[in-house]
């Protein structure tokens, strides 16, 4: 069976820096442990960066949401915690991202199709969402999963509104 994590947005930005929040930080422990089970069984993981640039606020996100983050070469758009300590940015598959999803993600999926894809990271009712909906459109037989205790939001009502949907979209949520 191919097996797949997508660690999705687990940068300091969204933890601890510009757009971070308290529950981000309880993350990193479980993420990590994901990450280790995975490379241990030998099962895939994948990285996306939200990756923004000096004129982001000239953008329509950043017009929408005019706080710099995440912009490509600072702290900011850097892996947070231990998580950062297991990535190699040599060898790991990794996306950089200019908005919500990936579009780049599905169709590297398309071409590599796996039997399980997991997502985990940041941010649950935005950048998770949007990047399932990808995996979903690129491998519309494989078995999603979304663990509700390895993704947050800043906002705990739309957290829990995201999973309804996931239910809704056949993701398996645990």
């Amino acid at each position: 069976m191919r097996k797949l994590l997508i660690v999705v947005d687990f940068q300091n930005d969204f933890v601890d820096g510009s757009l971070g929040f308290e529950k981000a930080k309880e993350l990193d422990s479980i993420i990590y442990n994901k990450i280790v089970k995975y490379k241990k069984n030998n099962y895939d993981v994948i990285y996306t960066f939200d990756t923004h640039y000096e004129e982001y606020l000239d953008t329509l996100e950043g017009q929408k949401l005019p706080v710099k983050h995440c912009i490509l070469g600072t702290k900011g758009h850097d892996l947070y915690g231990n998580v950062a300590s297991l990535y190699n940015k040599e060898e790991d598959i990794t996306f950089l991202k200019e908005t919500f999803p990936s579009l780049d993600l599905a169709n590297y999926l398309k071409e590599h199709p796996y039997d399980e894809v997991e997502l985990c990271g940041l941010v649950s009712n935005i950048c998770v969402l949007t990047n399932v909906v990808m995996v979903k459109a690129a491998l519309p037989n494989c078995k999603i999963i979304v663990d509700r205790n390895a993704t947050a939001s800043f906002d705990e009502k739309l957290n829990n509104e995201t999973f309804d949907i996931l239910n809704g979209i056949h993701v398996e949520v645990i």
